[in-house]
Order: structure tokens, then sequence, then C-alpha cells
């Protein structure tokens, strides 16, 4: 019997995810890894388990934008359930104390809010993907381990109050990178004087995708069923991952030198020192890092087929 080809097509593109509960960002990007037999595949930026909705997923060369991906600012739907504290912060986790909620108002939270929107320091959860000495930190927070965590600075761009009832609060929160919602939601319940933690959480913006453009995996499954062409049909262009990053068009002898990792001139200078790149034909080749004289270094340079 003949050894099974591992490799997978080079394709390349990005498809936008609605990350279904109870599933860990790592199991549905392999899933739809196996779904279009992608060779290389890479999300841009884990949800927890309990979390659903919009997942980029780039395949391919695309690979090579999600790191900045990953960078990019987020918005979430979010509720909290007073009166109860869990280990991790939402509804997965060991309940570890209880206290009675206190009588507020409508008022008395919006005023509460407005005081998390900004820039601030946040100490990561021992319940996240960080890792310490190579194990991630939820692994050791589940052996009871607590390590000392350093904040990080973030920004609250807004928080727009959904929804209150006398036991929960829902949130609308746009944020930048490296924002935990979990933590975010515990210190407004503690605020509030009782504690408590995330019974549901959604992404609906990140890296420029939104929640208009998600489709589940079950969708994903049924264009499988019809065959690659199908599938390949979903994907979106790898340029429109950076909307925000100006144009820089190259010629055929400049193309050839970025590809060498050398720099190429132009005469044009912008604000921001991250461009894209694209030759003579509109074709998306790459990213690059302008400096202030306008030349151009390549930072990722895309490996075209032929």
């Amino acid at each position: 019997m003949g050894r099974r080809n591992k490799k997978g097509r080079d394709i390349t593109g990005i498809i936008v995810i609605d990350k279904p509960t109870g599933r860990s960002s790592n199991h549905v990007l392999q899933h739809v890894k196996r779904l279009f037999d992608a060779k290389k595949a890479g999300h841009t930026g884990s949800l927890d388990p309990l979390a659903t909705g919009v997942l980029p997923i780039c395949l391919g060369e695309a690979t090579k934008v999600s790191s900045y991906l990953l960078d990019a600012d987020k918005s979430y739907q979010v509720t909290c359930q007073l009166g109860t504290v869990t280990d991790s912060g939402d509804s997965d986790g060991n309940v570890i104390d209880t206290k009675s909620i206190p009588k507020f108002t409508e008022q008395t939270l919006l005023d509460l809010i407005a005081q998390f929107i900004g820039e601030q320091d946040q100490v990561p959860p021992m319940f996240s993907a960080l890792k310490h000495q190579g194990q991630p930190l939820y692994k050791l927070a589940r052996q009871g381990i607590e390590i000392e965590r350093k904040a990080r600075r973030i920004t609250i761009y807004d928080i727009h109050l959904l929804g209150v009832t006398e036991s929960t609060f829902s949130l609308e929160v746009s944020c930048s990178k490296g924002t935990y919602i979990r933590t975010l939601v515990e210190d407004i319940s503690f605020a509030l004087g009782c504690g408590g933690h995330v019974s549901m959480l959604r992404r609906i913006k990140a890296a420029g995708y939104d929640i208009t453009q998600v489709l589940t995996l079950e969708q994903l499954e049924r264009h499988a069923q019809q065959g690659l062409l199908s599938l390949d049909a979903l994907l979106l262009p790898t340029e429109g991952a950076l909307p925000e990053w100006p144009r820089i068009i190259a010629s055929e002898f400049q193309v050839t030198a970025l590809r060498q990792g050398q720099k190429m001139s132009t005469n044009s200078t912008f604000e921001s020192a991250n461009v894209r790149l694209f030759d003579q034909n509109q074709t998306f080749i790459g990213l690059g890092e302008m400096s202030q004289d306008g030349s151009v270094a390549p930072k990722r340079v895309f490996v075209l087929p032929e």
C-alpha cells in the first residue's frame, strides 16, 4: 500500500470562521486545514473554548500575514453573570466564591464602565495560553499552581452597555491586542461589589474582519461535499487583511530585488511605516516597511505559484 501524500495543497487565502463554543481555536484550525487539504494554515489569535465568533484562518502564503493580524484591534460582545466567581473567569471554570449581588442602577453601572475606558495596565489571567518556561499557564492553573504575571499595557477604546438585569450585564467592548475580556469583566464585577464571571463571549470583529463575513463549520462542510473548487471559491484575498496599510506598486525588476531581500526605492512616503506590495499586474506579493527616505525593505514576501 502506497504512502499517503501528507503535504497538502499550495493554496493561499483567508477564510473567516464562526468558531463554535466548546472547541479550541486550534481544533477549528486543524479541521479547516483538513477540509481544504491545505499544506499550511494558521489562525490570528486564539479564542477561549467558551467563546464564539470571528476567527480568521490563513491558508498557505497568507500565514505570513497572520502575526500582523494578531496585532490588530478586536471587538467583543460579552455577558457577565454576577455573584459567582470561577477560577477561570468564565462558566467553564470551577466556582471558587459566591456573594450576594447588591442593588445597583443602570446609571451606576454606566459610571463604573466609563472608568475602564482608555489606556491601562492589565494582569493576564492564569487561565491563558501565555507560557511560563515553555508551559501554558492554563495547564499550570489546572494543577493549582499560581505564577506571577507581569501587567501588560492595553487600551479599551470603547464599552457600550447592551443590557442589564438584577444579576447580569452585557457589553460590547472594542480593545487593543492583548486584552483579556474575562479579566475586564471580573474587574468590573468586583468594582460592583460582588464579583462575577463571563457566561457568554462572542468576538464580532478581528483584524479587519467582522461577524457579517463568517462561515460556520457546517457551511464549510457542505461546500466540502461539493468538492475543493466549491471551498476555494469561499477564500478571501490575502491583501484584504490589512486595508489600512498603503499600497506600493513594484516593477518587475523591483519584485526580483524584493524577493532577494533587497530594498526598493519609491517616490512615495506615508505616515505608516508598513506597506502592502503589489506587482505591475496588481498581484499582492507581500509586506514591506517604508523608511523616511521612501525606500521599502521587504518584511514578508510571498512565494507565488508559477
